[in-house]
């Protein structure tokens, strides 16, 4: 029997091949997992269809523009319709201007810093709540985080205070939804070459500093996120909740 058999999740966050929530995705799937996707923006469908209907021709593929209730809304009415009932949420969105993530901190101007929190840490917040309702066999919402949450990363910038945003919102609620037997966790992980990456000025640079000083001497894979994801939707995490996982080849552990 597979690890997550039975189980079924919606995937918010998949916008190429490289994604970090399409190897989560695909780790679900291999491991038994039915999943749906939601893709945002006409620019993206394309993309996410493709990868989605390897997983089956009927695949639930829908559009959602997570800065927006609506959207949401009939998100969850169509996968509540079709499969009546959800076990697993990952959380893989994330957005900032990318004047924002370039420069100074102190020069974030107010929009930048509303939407960057509205799209990278409210949205788990809607998703959940969402989500909740469907889950009444228990369940399991994971994010993903990075380590600019808890220090600073030169010109990460305004993601970092929404990142840290985002992981007190995980700590919330895992406790709020804890007595429905749903556990709400993050991923911080290391740096990977993803579409939303290569908009962090220097990130080249971000690489090769991470190869050289996480004590593993390398970048974490793409595989290991999807292992790490698939650990944490499935039983085995039973007694885990609110909690930032490290996924970087030990890189938070040190000091210099």
């Amino acid at each position: 029997m597979a690890l997550l058999d039975g189980k079924i999740g919606i995937v918010f966050g998949v916008a190429n091949k490289r994604s970090i929530a399409w190897a989560i995705a695909q780790a679900w799937h291999e491991a038994g997992a039915a999943l749906a996707f939601t893709y945002q923006g006409e620019r993206l469908r394309e993309n996410v269809e493709e990868l989605a209907s390897t997983f089956g021709a009927d695949t639930l593929i829908l559009p959602c523009d997570v800065s927006r209730d609506e959207e949401i809304e009939r998100v969850f009415a169509a996968a509540g319709q079709r499969f009546g009932k959800l076990h697993l949420l990952l959380h893989s969105v994330a957005f900032a201007p990318r004047e924002a993530l370039e420069g100074q901190f102190v020069n974030t101007s107010r929009e930048a810093f509303r939407m960057a929190h509205d799209i990278s840490a409210y949205s788990l917040v809607a998703l959940s709540r969402h989500a909740a309702p469907l889950m009444t066999e228990g369940g399991s919402i994971v994010a993903m985080s990075y380590y600019g949450a808890e220090k600073v990363v030169p010109h990460y910038n305004v993601m970092g205070v929404a990142k840290a945003a985002l992981e007190a919102s995980t700590r919330y609620l895992a406790y709020d939804l804890g007595p429905q037997k749903i556990r709400v966790n993050c991923i911080s992980a290391g740096p990977m070459n993803t579409l939303a990456a290569r908009g962090i000025s220097g990130f080249g640079e971000m690489l090769k500093h991470y190869e050289e000083h996480a004590p593993l001497k390398r970048n974490v894979l793409p595989a290991e996120l999807g292992a790490t994801g698939t650990f944490l939707a499935s039983d085995g995490a039973a007694a885990i909740t609110g909690q930032v996982l490290y996924v970087d080849c030990g890189y938070q552990i040190m000091g210099m």
